[in-house]
């Protein structure tokens, strides 16, 4: 956003969690009256994070869990991200094989807050939506999980500049 004179801030980064980056740049052409074409734009972003890459860290509570629940649950990743970055970052992190589907926006119509990306991972899996349990970080994919029918778990983010609480409940609260 920096090279087209604007801001992204970091709390709307996270409020548009899950959205496919092709209506994330139409949402910021919106709000910050730019005129960014969307495919190429969301094409650049995704370039960056490759180059980035090497930097993502593992959310550990999230990753403990699934090591945990790996071959006695099936588990898929439902992701609003284009499969290359998706796969390219599960394999940095050495858990690409401990899911039995990666869904990714290739693979749905609709993104986030859709219930698309979660019922395409429920069916590829054979589980039912009400027996899945989504574990999300951000208010898009809460939304989609709970429009999915689907039970959810909020994992906060770290490393924000100010701690922020949930615009949602929490499943144990």
């Amino acid at each position: 956003m920096a090279e087209e004179g604007a801001e992204f801030p970091e709390a709307t980064f996270y409020e548009w969690g899950g959205r496919p980056a092709v209506d994330i740049v139409v949402s910021l052409n919106e709000r910050c009256r730019l005129s960014m074409p969307p495919f190429e734009t969301a094409q650049r972003k995704e370039s960056y994070f490759l180059e980035l890459l090497h930097e993502v860290e593992a959310i550990h509570p999230v990753v403990d869990m699934a090591r945990r629940t790996r071959g006695f649950a099936p588990m898929a990743v439902a992701s609003g991200s284009q499969r290359e970055l998706v796969v390219a970052t599960l394999d940095l992190l050495k858990i690409h094989d401990w899911f039995d589907a990666v869904i990714c926006a290739e693979d749905y119509e609709r993104g986030k807050p859709a219930p698309d990306p979660f019922l395409v991972a429920a069916a590829r899996l054979g589980v039912d939506p009400e027996h899945c349990l989504v574990f999300e970080d951000s208010p898009t994919g809460i939304a989609s999980a709970k429009a999915a029918g689907m039970e959810y778990v909020f994992v906060p983010r770290v490393g924000l500049s100010e701690p922020q609480k949930p615009p949602f409940p929490a499943l144990d609260e």
